[in-house]
Order: structure tokens, then sequence, then C-alpha cells
């Protein structure tokens, strides 16, 4: 039985107070100093791990503005405030051991859209994927790219002034601000703006701290002139922090968002901003090119910018190796051809925009003349392709992104991570600055991937390095003084990008004492006890503060190791989450995480997950238990055994006792088990793997709620149920006995059973039973021809029509089909945590299939989620078995397409809406399931959704209701709705079909309409 964890990281008393007095005087928003959030945002994408007092989210200005005054009292003048945004920083820049401000679970509105002057006014903690989307009616777009663009907030963006692909034409964040809303320390609220300098003397007469401010950023400015323009780098990613040379606009306004835009949150927390938007080019193309070396690639970019592209990104051969492992590759495998004898280790991504579509052509006719013209010269690219149109090019510039997050899946315990990652040099500079880079990290014996914007001189370069080896954790220093002083040397700078963060130590070397002074001088003034995200950018004056150092703050190896290794190996799903925050994205259209989607609690994604688990393998660690030797003894032990502690133990836990454990259950319990995650995360994070792993041992130690015990059996149970399905029908309908299901068993709109049987139905329709004898006697023709339907519970018991309806299609299709007797697959299990249940029941039924499989007659499965087990949980399950392969239906249905004739169906247009797990855990379904509809005849499209919300039986869970019915509002809904005709005897524009017994399901719940299978619908359109 594992321990209670009851001591973990108290909250320091005086913060405590300070956010018990925000509840007394009306914050409006959360406050939260419980544990489990504190984990999960006490890391970001950085090495680094450093354990907050709490978190606020902020539902409005007046709330920030209530922070700030009260933290400006005698009383709390010690608390330390840290803006944060997306969480996707890599060198630990919103990290603090203070409180953590969250601006982005409520402050994420867009405000206001000018499209005829062409800007727009948004709270900070929109993201930026968020507001392009809004602005793609308008033609307009905002341009700095990020590749973490689907949850970098805005707040964010500025505060780091980043930028990315295409920073050459379309500059940083700072150039498209327009004006700024800052609440600063002393709780006023100032807008911020270029002004002239009438203005700007009207201001200076303030006696408050915005007439301080500016007498005091202007007086720098004037008085330092020479200094700035002497020490700031000529840099295209010219990121400094508070950037004095350009307090004046070229016009000679005064602008003080210079000096916050990269302020990283130690001036003020910046609330809303107007931004500059452009026109949205009207074409584009990319030109995709392969070299021999990367170093080729490099070096061959300079050539290549004097065709005058809009942007020249770049690609090593690691980062390109772990995309071609990844589903990703699906969509742009055809992009990057293989060619003969020649192996791709470096690529560059030539992008042309216009809005011409002939001046297009001719931009990229210039560059494919002078490729064709060095064909075979050495240093040039040995082949390329040319891809033209948003959608298509979209698919490689989301590898390109995606490829940031799958290194950190690179193989092995030593990763590449981020801490040298964004240097940028003059860009002919940039080959020979990378050339010495790399023989510094081959000196030191050390692995790498290399990826960036090679016209901006910006490369990334991630060494691989075992934090959680002291020995390896050293190099951090060693490689980062190095690369300090290389950027020197190639007139460049150690944080092209990504801010400083905990590298802000090297920032008074890089000023000189006098200009580190006058940054000082303007931390003083905006924040004179060092409370805003201190140790970061630059020490108020005369303060005594120091800076962070890059091997001075806490790191996760650091936690990590206290962790036994095979503890880590069993648990490398979780352990490897780097903090990238992939799961975070917003895209309600994405399948993505839908609990993060549903409640917008950092706790209840992959992300805050995997924190809480490593933090729970930890401290199990520090109190002497081992979470394996725990597993094993559950196996072994006795069913009733320890019953009375546990009794004990949950009578404690219902009168309050604390334990950690239970914040890690919260977490776990609001996972749908949807396994998007699986495929999604670039770091493969499996939550319902180690999900399952959790509640096996908390179910040790806490008694499990009825519902599990009714969900776990449910595959025992309906067989014997369906024989007279009237009783438990009438209990599921009947109003008191759901009143009764939801107070006692936490069950709400369980469905009904099927009155009609699938074996009279077969019988009926004259589909036999797959067993030895039957498929025995086979003639090898019959095999080649025969196929045998697996059943699950859910579509066998309570869409009965479904399976009679697939078998009857195959039937009609010419095939011979056989129905294997049921057995239970053992998912539900699985997903609630009964281990050692499911790994006797995927047994039996891998042997039950296995007989039927040495027939070589294929096994398909008609729901997804139950299909995919058998390749998923049964292999992990139970690696000395053999596991039966059994296909999705789509998936042998389409190696037989040359066997399918057209149907007279003319007219008839299906929209796919695929199941979640089985869009992103077999990525190729959906383009079978077009491709079978294609040779029967038929029009079949399919458009990105997010999750439906029920998953298997989640969103029959009470607890679960509310989340389920957000989820199903955000993508679901808006879909069934849009394509619902008007009169229900309408025929409809385009018929929806679903691959999902729960998403079916799911519609049916909230819409009252019955959408069919896609077989279901290949049947209708036959008859």
């Amino acid at each position: 039985m594992i321990p209670r964890l009851a001591d973990a990281n108290p909250v320091q008393s005086r913060y405590l107070k300070f956010i018990e007095t925000l509840k007394q005087q009306g914050f409006g928003g959360d406050l939260n100093p419980d544990y489990a959030n504190r984990v999960v945002l006490a890391t970001d994408n950085s090495i680094y791990q450093l354990l907050p007092q709490g978190v606020l989210y902020p539902r409005s200005s007046d709330d920030l503005m209530l922070i700030t005054r009260l933290a400006n009292q005698p009383e709390f003048d010690d608390i330390v405030l840290s803006p944060r945004g997306g969480g996707t920083g890599t060198n630990g820049q919103s990290l603090t051991d203070g409180l953590i401000i969250d601006l982005s679970k409520y402050m994420n509105q867009i405000l206001e859209i000018n499209a005829d002057e062409r800007w727009v006014r948004v709270q900070t903690g929109v993201v930026k994927d968020q507001l392009n989307a809004a602005l793609k009616p308008f033609g307009l777009f905002f341009a700095p790219e990020l590749s973490t663009s689907n949850r970098a907030t805005i707040g964010g963006m500025i505060n780091t002034d980043a930028s990315g692909q295409g920073s050459c034409l379309y500059g940083k964040t700072r150039d498209h601000v327009l004006a700024l809303e800052t609440v600063l320390l002393d709780g006023q609220r100032w807008r911020s703006a270029p002004i002239d300098q009438a203005e700007l003397e009207q201001i200076q007469q303030r006696d408050d701290r915005i007439g301080e401010l500016h007498r005091l950023a202007d007086g720098i400015q004037r008085d330092n002139a020479a200094l700035i323009e002497q020490r700031f780098p000529k840099l295209n990613r010219c990121l400094t922090g508070y950037d004095l040379a350009h307090l004046r606009t070229p016009d000679g306004k005064f602008d003080l968002n210079s000096v916050l835009c990269g302020s990283e949150g130690t001036l003020g927390f910046i609330t809303e901003a107007k931004l500059n938007v452009l026109p949205i080019p009207q074409c584009a193309a990319l030109i995709n090119l392969k070299y021999d070396s990367f170093n080729d690639a490099l070096r061959d970019a300079q050539d290549l910018m004097k065709a005058q592209p809009t942007s020249i990104e770049t690609i090593d051969s690691k980062v390109l190796n772990l995309a071609m492992g990844d589903i990703v590759w699906d969509t742009v495998r055809d992009y990057f051809p293989a060619t003969e004898g020649r192996t791709i280790q470096g690529i560059n991504l030539v992008e042309y925009t216009a809005d011409d579509p002939d001046q297009l052509k001719a931009n990229v006719k210039q560059l494919t003349d002078q490729l064709d013209a060095e064909a075979g010269q050495a240093g040039k690219s040995f082949g390329y392709t040319v891809v033209y149109g948003q959608t298509e090019i979209n698919k490689i510039w989301a590898m390109r992104k995606k490829a940031v997050g799958l290194l950190g899946n690179a193989k092995g315990s030593a990763r590449p991570i981020p801490f040298v990652e964004d240097t940028a040099v003059p860009p002919e500079n940039l080959a020979d600055f990378i050339l010495e880079f790399r023989a510094l990290l081959d000196g030191l014996g050390l692995e790498y991937g290399m990826f960036g914007h090679v016209d901006a001189g910006v490369l990334h370069v991630r060494p691989a390095i075992d934090m959680k080896d002291k020995v390896q954790e050293a190099l951090i220093r060693e490689v980062t003084d190095q690369v300090v002083a290389l950027t020197t040397k190639y007139k460049g700078l150690l944080w092209g990008e990504h801010g400083k963060g905990v590298r802000s130590e090297y920032a008074p070397e890089l000023f000189g004492p006098e200009l580190y002074r006058c940054l000082q001088q303007l931390k003083a003034a905006f924040d004179p006890r060092n409370q805003l995200n201190p140790g970061k950018i630059c020490t108020p004056l005369d303060s005594g503060a120091e800076l962070y150092r890059v091997d001075g703050v806490p790191t996760r190896g650091q936690q990590d190791r206290q962790i036994p290794v095979a503890v880590r190996e069993q648990y490398d799903s979780a352990m490897n989450c780097n903090g990238n925050g992939a799961c975070y994205n917003y895209d309600p259209n994405d399948a993505m995480c839908p609990s993060w989607k549903g409640t917008r609690q950092r706790i209840h994604s992959p992300k805050g997950r995997a924190s809480l688990v490593r933090e729970w393998l930890r401290l199990l660690s520090n109190h002497g238990s081992n979470a394996l030797t725990e597993k094993r003894k559950l196996q072994l032990a006795l069913p009733l055994r320890d019953l009375p502690a546990k009794i004990h133990n949950s009578w404690k836990k219902s009168r309050g006792e604390y334990d950690y454990s239970h914040e890690v259950y919260d977490a776990m319990q609001g996972c749908l088990a949807c396994k998007s995650c699986v495929s999604q995360c670039p770091i493969k994070v499996n939550v319902p793997e180690f999900r399952s792993e959790f509640l096996a041992l908390y179910h040790g130690r806490y008694l499990r709620p009825a519902k599990d015990y009714m969900v776990g059996t449910l595959e025992y149970l309906i067989p014997w149920l369906a024989k007279w399905p009237a009783p438990y029908n009438w209990a599921m309908t009947n109003p008191t006995m759901a009143k009764l299901m939801r107070k006692y068993l936490g069950m709400v709109d369980s469905p009904s059973i099927c009155t009609h049987s699938l074996k009279q139905g077969l019988e009926a329709r004259d589909i036999p039973w797959a067993s030895a004898d039957t498929l025995r006697h086979l003639s090898e023709s019959r095999r080649a021809n025969s196929v045998i339907l697996v059943q699950d519970a859910f579509t066998s018991y309570f869409e009965t029509q479904l399976v009679l309806d697939c078998a009857e299609l195959l039937k009609r299709l010419g095939f011979e089909v056989f129905v294997a007797p049921f057995s239970p697959n053992g998912k539900p299990l699985h997903v609630h945590g009964f281990l050692n249940q499911f790994e006797r029941t995927a047994r039996a039924s891998a042997e039950r299939l296995q007989k039927l499989a040495e027939f070589d007659v294929p096994l398909i499965g008609i729901d997804p989620s139950m299909t995919l087990s058998y390749r998923q949980e049964y292999a992990k399950a139970l690696p000395d078995m053999e596991i039966p392969q059994v296909q999705l239906i789509q998936e042998w249905l389409v190696g037989k397409t040359e066997q399918l004739q057209p149907i007279t169906s003319a007219g008839k247009r299906f929209q796919l809406m695929a199941h979640c797990t089985e869009r992103t855990n077999a990525p190729s379904s959906v383009a079978q399931w077009q491709q079978i509809f294609k040779a029967l005849g038929l029009e079949l499209s399919h458009q990105n959704l997010g999750c439906c919300g029920m998953a298997g039986t989640y969103g029959h869970e009470a607890d679960n209701l509310e989340t389920s019915q957000a989820i199903y509002s955000q993508s679901w809904g808006p879909m069934v709705e849009q394509y619902s005709p008007a009169d229900a005897n309408d025929e409809p524009e385009l018929t929806l079909v679903a691959t999902g017994y729960s998403c079916r399901s799911q519609v049916k719940r909230m819409d009252q309409q019955q959408i069919p299978h896609p077989m279901q619908a290949l049947l209708q359109a036959m008859r």
C-alpha cells in the first residue's frame, strides 16, 4: 500500500495571508495555493523547475490593480509576482518562487478589430493562432510567426519581443505594437503609445510614477545616445530587454513600448495591446531543397537570399529523421522524395509570398532557374520540389513547427534541451559560427539537433544532456560560457529570439557597466523593491539583489534523479515531458487534450498530469516507497486483505485529511483517456497509460467509487442483461431511477440495450459465427475473400443494428463474413486502473482471437477505440504473447478497393466525423475512408474536429457531465448544427457520418440526432 503523502512543500504564511487578503478585498478570479497548481506551473519549456507559492488567475485589469496595490503596501512589499502566458518559455522567463499571475485563463478576449485601419485590440491572454483565426475573415493576420503559435499568448510574445519565421520581412513583435495598457506596481493603469515631444513634456510634469518613468527613460536615452549606438548589436534579432535603442521612433516620437516589449514581466503587467495587422498574401509557394550536409544547407542560404524570398528555414538530419518517425510525416512525405544513393542531411525551406499569382511564379522561376543551373555542383542541393497553395504549404510548416518538440523525443536518457538554442549572428557569419559551435559540442562528445531561421542568422541548437546526471548537468555552465564567447567573436547575441530569463547573468558584460546601470535605474523606477519577476533582465539599482545564474536555479533533473531509475523507466512517458506545451493548443477543432479545452485548468492537460505524476513518484521515493514494488504487492495480495485499511483511509479522506495523491487523483479523473496526447504530443506523453498505473496504486489505499465497478464489469454483465433487456432499460429511463443512479452510482444518461439480438439478426442474414470448425473447412480462395468481424460490447449490445449493417454491406460487396463470438475486450478495465483484471481479460481475449487468426482470415473491428486497444494496451500488458492483428474496418477494406464497383447514388455527399483516437493514433484512417467512398463512386469530405466529449463512459459519469457538455459545444455541436436541415423532413446538404460509438452516442444525447456509421451510409446508398 502506498503511503500517505502529507508533507508537500507548504505555502509560506505571508503568501497565504496575501492570498486571503485578496479574497477578502473582492478578487474576481481564481486563487490557487494548492500544491497541484503550484507543481504544474513550476516548469515551462526550459530545464528549470521553480516551485511557486501560488497561482492567481485574474479575470480583469481590476483584479491586477488589486494585486499590485496590495503588493505595494508595506505589509506585503516583499511579495514576488511573475506574469505568465502560454508557459512556453525556454529559459525560465515566467518561473518564480513567488506568485504566478496567469492571464491566459480569463483575459483572452479579442476586444476590437478595425479592418479598415488594419489594427486590432486584444487582451494579452489571447493566443496568436486564436487571433489570426479571428482576423482571417477580414483577410488580415498578425505577422510574427512562432512554432508555438497555437498556445503562445500575445502577452508572452510582447514580453519576450518574439519573432520567428519570416522576421526579415515582418520583423519582431515590437514592430507591430501600436499601444499597450500596463498595470504598474503601484496599481496605476497606463496606456503607452508613441507620443510627440509636446505630449511627452506634459506627461513629464506629472508628480507620480508615470511622470518619473517618462523623465528617467527620456533622460537616459538623451544622455547615453552614443553609448547605446555603440553597445546595442545591429541585428535583425536585437533582443535585449529594455530596448533603449528604439526609445525614439524613426520620426522622433518617444515610445515607452520599446522598453516594455521584451521586459519579461519585470516592469509591469501588460493587459491589453493594440496591434498592427497585415493583409494575408494572396498566394504562396514553398521550395523544398535537399542537401548532402547541413553545412552545405547553411552556406547555400546566402546564395538563396539573393533571390529575395520571404523566408528561409533550415533543418538538420537529426530533426528531420525524428519528423520522419512521427505521424506528421504522412502529410509531407511526397514533398521530400528519396534520391537513390543520396541521404538527406539537411534541408532548406524557401518561401515566397505575393498578391499576384504571375508575380509569384516569376519569383519562383528565378530561384528554380538558379537551382537548375547549379545542379550537380558541390555544396549545392541535389534536388527540390515546389509546393503551391497555403493548405499544402501549411502542412510543411506544421512539420517544421512540430520538429521543435520532436527533438525532445530523441531516444536515450540524454535528450536535446534548450539553453543555448537561440543564438543570433549576422547571417553572413552564420555558417562559420555554426562550424565552430558544432566543433565545440563535438569536442565534448555531445549529440545535438539544429534548425532555425537561416535568413536571419538564428539557429536553434539543442545539445543532448541527461540533466539527471550530476556530471552532465555541469556542462550547462561550460557550454553556455563558451557559446557566449563564440557569439561575441561573431558579433552576435546569446539570446536572439527566446528572451533572457535565467541567462540574464550575461547582460552586465554585454552592455558594459555604464549602460547596465541605466537599465538598473529603469528597473528601480518601475519596481523599486524587486518584486516583479526578479532575477531576470536586471536588478534595481543599489538594491543588492542578484540576477539568476544558469547553474544557480533548481532544475527538473535535480528533482527527477530522486526517483529510482527503474521507476523512471516504467513511467518514462510522464518523466520525458519537457514542458513544450503542445497540449495547450487553443484550437477547439484540434483533437489534442479535450479536458484542457473544456476546463482551461492546466492540471487537466497532459503536461499538467505528467508534472503531477513526476512529483508523486518523487514524494513516494522520499517516503521509501517504490511504485513498482507497490504494484507487485498489489498483484500478489489477497482480494480483501487491505479492505479494513482502505475503509479507514477513505473515512479519513472524507473528513478532509490531506494526501497529495488526492490532488493527482482529481487530475487523472478529468482525463477522457482519448489518447490524442500519445500521437499529438511530440514527446508522446501517454496519459492514459500512466493514469491507469496511478489509479491501480491509488485504489490500493482508498476505496473505489461504485461507478468504477459498474463500468469495469459492464462487458461481463451485458451479455446476461441483454437476454432480458426490459428491466435494465426501464431502470435507465425511469426518472426516479435516474436520480438514484446519479446520486449513488455517479452515472447519468446511460444508454439502453438493443431489444433485437445480434444472434437473431445474423441468422436472418445467414451470417455464421467464426469458429475453428467453420474456418478450417474454407478453401484457399474462400479464405482470401473472407473476413471476421470482432465484436465489442458497445456496438454489439447498444448498436446491434450497426453490426448487422456492417455484415450485410460486406456481403453485398462480395465478401464472405464471419462474426467472432463475443469476448470482453477489457478496455474499460484498463481505463479505470483495474490492471490485474485487464491483463487476465486481455490474455483470454487474445488467446481466443489468436485461434481464429491461425486460419489467415483477417480480423476487423468496428469501434476504433476498442479495436486500437489490441495493438496498444494489449501489446503493453502482454509482452510475452503474440497479439493477433485486428484491423480497423477501413484499414482492411481499403486494400480491397479493386473489388469495389461504383454504386448508383448520384449526388449524395458525406462528411466524416472521425473518432479522435482513430484520427490521431491511426492517422491514415481518414484518407482510407475517402478512398473507399471514392471507389464506390461517392464523395466523402472531412474537416478537422476536436473531441465530442463522450470518450467511452467519460461523458456518462456525473462528475464529468458539465465538462463533457462544454467539450461537445466547442466543436461537434456547431458541426452538427451547421449540417442539420431546418426541417427534419428536408434532405441534408451533406450527410454526416461518425466512426465512433461514443461520438454517435454523444450526438444522440446532446442533439437528439442519430448519425450513421460510414458503413451504414454506404449500405443505405446501395439499397
